[in-house]
């Protein structure tokens, strides 16, 4: 299971850790100016892809992944109607296996992530780091205080195309340039959607947008350019993908009745042991199916599932259905489902998911 990008921390620490840092926020100057500090190196380390491809050292499978990626680039900004900026032109090895780690918390009998808010990109359910160490030892001060917490590794950050000159440039990276062909193009088609439209406070909204574009833009690509092979390939892990947001989705809603409904906290602690047990037998079973044959690249999630993992699933799909919709009402025109999305997200967040809904149901 590939792990998303931090939904936008980073850029909410850069523009965010500078305005702080002049508004003299002492206390917190220390984590925002290691984050600034880590993409700078970041971006440091990204030179253009036509260097790398005429570098005699680049190994021949990495030069036929760049220029893979480069078709796609193309494709998202002639087919997708995506940025037309040096995003994704410039390619950078980490020598990790993530950009950065995340932390996210929730209380022990509910779903809500915990939020952290920034100056100028407002709150997010979560807070990232640039080294695995110290998002460790946050998220262990997090557990002291009762929460439920996870860390995981993320591929890819979003900048937004607010920072100023090459800051906003995302690069490629090694963490996810070697993606199976349909994985890599969903990946590039997220990060590039979070530049057409970003509702501040409003996660779900803004991930589930670009989930809602990768899917249509990857499968789009696939149709178009994918071969053979790496349709097949995409079609078995999105098969995968489906019954993976099936089984979790009913877990997910089952637990939320569980939290939302009547008896003592002690009840629910035993009913939540009860779900999250059956959820395990249900995922070996749905392992060992057939139509998975033993795969196990959810082993990890279901490991260490808990509220927090829940909480971080629905950021990313509550809403995809309903802006598919959008989609289809809007003719199947990018440039006209991009105006639509822009103008639910200048909205008040009180009335933006109202018109969303609205906005399918036409």
């Amino acid at each position: 299971m590939r792990r998303k990008k931090p939904l936008l921390a980073v850029s909410a620490l850069l523009l965010g850790g500078v305005v702080f840092g002049l508004l003299g926020g002492c206390a917190s100057v220390g984590y925002y100016a290691k984050s600034i500090c880590g993409h700078l190196d970041l971006v440091g380390r990204a030179k253009p892809v036509p260097q790398w491809l005429e570098a005699a050292d680049t190994p021949q499978a990495l030069k036929e992944r760049l220029r893979l990626s480069q078709r796609m680039r193309d494709f998202a900004i002639d087919t997708l109607h995506l940025p037309d900026n040096d995003s994704y032109r410039r390619y950078a090895d980490l020598q990790r296996p993530s950009a950065v780690w995340n932390v996210v918390a929730t209380p022990p009998l509910s779903l809500k992530l915990q939020t952290w808010c920034f100056p100028v990109m407002g709150c997010v359910g979560y807070r990232g780091y640039f080294h695995q160490a110290e998002a460790e030892a946050y998220a262990e001060q997090l557990r002291q205080q009762g929460l439920e917490v996870l860390v995981y590794g993320v591929t890819a950050y979003s900048t937004l195309g607010r920072l100023p000159g090459g800051l906003s440039s995302d690069p490629l990276l090694n963490t996810f340039i070697h993606f199976p062909e349909g994985e890599l193009a969903r990946m590039i088609f997220h990060e590039l959607t979070h530049q057409v439209a970003y509702a501040n406070n409003d996660t779900v909204f803004n991930e589930s947008f670009a989930t809602a574009v990768e899917r249509l833009g990857g499968e789009r690509w696939l149709q178009q350019h994918g071969s053979p092979a790496a349709r097949a390939e995409y079609q078995r892990s999105n098969e995968r993908r489906e019954a993976f947001r099936a089984l979790t989705g009913g877990y997910r809603d089952r637990l939320q009745a569980l939290y939302q409904g009547p008896g003592t906290d002690d009840d629910k602690r035993v009913g939540k042991a009860a779900l999250m047990s059956a959820l395990r037998t249900d995922y070996e079973q749905l392992k060992g199916s057939a139509a998975w044959g033993g795969y196990g690249g959810y082993d990890h999630w279901f490991a260490r599932a808990n509220n927090a993992s829940f909480g971080v699933l629905s950021a990313y799909n509550a809403l995809v259905p309903q802006f598919e919709q959008v989609f289809e009402r809007q003719g199947r025109d990018f440039k006209r489902f991009y105006a639509e999305v822009q103008r639910l997200a200048a909205l008040p967040g009180d009335e933006r998911h109202v018109a969303l809904a609205a906005a399918a149901a036409l």
